[in-house]
């Protein structure tokens, strides 16, 4: 890695990658003209559902003897919002805490620290970057992020960051506990789908467990532009930490809604594989991230996916006569090809693996 990271920088040179970079300090003090979205996709912010909400699903008794209770709220809310909050998950607040505050460490220290690691590769597992694919967007996000993978932790922790000191060792800590949380709510899904419990976990095949850093710096014009933009997530489950700033917007019977922060809680949405697995019972959901005036904000979501040779097809049981197969089986390797050559498009890339034919 230390080799193409060299290259990338001795092309570019320290001082370009430093001036791409919204965390510079510069490029976030007024809306340049590559940030600002055509009329018909802008936020539309006044137009903000704050009175509708997802559901909140409390998993004390995931393991006790409500858990078929629990498992009917989560299947609700799967098959319903695609979205859903959970708190009581059992990550302690300790170790979410110390996440978020590296988290920040690491986009206050001074940006020299930072751009060693940049990178416009998609398919770079370490790296930081700026938008979300800038070589394929017309109009770039507000946004930087690091991203890197969490799994095997012993096989991938000595490619993170060195800088913050304790960086490692604190988001280490967080990926472990993400791992386990992560594979208690696959096998919650997998049984309120009635299925076995371990029926994700096998399809998974080795899993993969992917942590992004998201930095939106504040925005002197909320009104044109956006963090992210309205998408589906293409992977498995992604659980978001999204801390006291708001931003995060969810499509809702047609209208965005606000997901307000609550205290200690994550935010749990399926991701377009857990549509194809389920045959469109259960739903990934569009999104996307809006920027404030006021505020920074980071929100750090972690990709819990199939490995890249694993073959996503609908589960057997999820098909019948009155269930025709909707959706064609393929590698998630072939999935992440297409998602990565068009960018953030609404829920498009799903389309590319419908049967024509399906209801």
């Amino acid at each position: 890695m230390a080799s193409a990271i060299s290259a990338e920088q001795t092309h570019n040179g320290l001082s370009g990658i430093i001036e791409k970079l919204m965390s510079n300090g510069i490029n976030n003090l007024q809306v340049q003209e590559k940030f600002i979205l055509p009329p018909n996709e802008r936020p539309g912010i006044s137009e903000v559902s704050y009175s509708d909400t997802i559901p909140v699903v409390d998993l004390k008794d995931l393991d006790g003897q409500n858990r078929t209770k629990v498992l009917q709220e989560i299947c609700r809310a799967c098959e319903e919002d695609g979205f859903f909050q959970i708190v009581n998950h059992g990550m302690p607040e300790t170790v979410m805490k110390s996440m978020m505050d590296i988290a920040k460490e690491f986009f206050e220290m001074p940006v020299e620290d930072r751009a060693c690691l940049y990178s416009e590769n998609p398919r770079q597992l370490v790296r930081l970057s700026t938008s979300t694919n800038v070589s394929k967007e017309k109009v770039h996000d507000w946004k930087d992020y690091l991203r890197h993978p969490c799994h095997p932790l012993e096989e991938v922790i000595s490619s993170w960051p060195q800088k913050p000191a304790a960086y490692r060792e604190v988001a280490g800590k967080y990926a472990l506990e993400m791992r386990a949380l992560c594979l208690r709510l696959l096998a919650a899904i997998s049984e309120a789908l009635e299925l076995k419990s371990d029926y994700l976990d096998t399809i998974f095949g080795k899993h993969d467990q992917l942590m992004v850093i998201n930095y939106y710096p504040p925005c002197p014009n909320p009104d044109l532009t956006l963090g992210i933009p309205g998408h589906s997530d293409g992977g498995g489950i992604t659980v978001l930490m999204q801390g006291d700033v708001s931003g995060l917007q969810v499509l809702k019977k047609g209208k965005w809604v606000a997901v307000q922060p609550v205290p200690n809680a994550f935010v749990v949405n399926l991701g377009d594989q857990l549509q194809v697995i389920s045959n469109g019972r259960m739903r990934s959901v569009e999104h996307r991230a809006v920027t404030n005036a006021s505020s920074a904000r980071i929100s750090i979501p972690t990709f819990y996916n199939p490995s890249v040779d694993a073959f996503i097809a609908p589960a057997p049981s999820m098909v019948d006569e009155a269930h025709p197969t909707q959706y064609r089986g393929h590698t998630f390797d072939e999935f992440l090809g297409v998602f990565w050559s068009q960018g953030l498009i609404k829920k498009t890339v799903l389309d590319h693996f419908k049967i024509h034919n399906a209801p």
